[in-house]
């Protein structure tokens, strides 16, 4: 499996939890601390995530860590 997958994959279940949540990414990127641009990008899968901003939006979405990562097969 490609980095550029397992981007894909977390960006996807990111702008769902955001969606369901009625969120703007203005909102949730004031609440976690990035940039509005920034979530965007990993929202789009253009950049890979660091286990401390995964962590800060699992939190921030109220989601189990591993949420992220279901679903993708080696």
């Amino acid at each position: 499996m490609s980095l550029k997958t397992i981007q894909n994959s977390i960006g996807k279940k990111l702008r769902y939890l955001r969606v369901n949540k009625n969120l703007s990414q203005e909102q949730v990127s004031l609440e976690v601390g990035l940039s509005r641009d920034h979530l965007s990008n990993l929202e789009n899968g253009k950049f890979p995530i660091n286990i401390k901003t995964l962590y800060k939006l699992a939190c921030f979405f109220e989601v189990d860590f591993e949420y992220f990562f279901l679903g993708l097969k080696r």
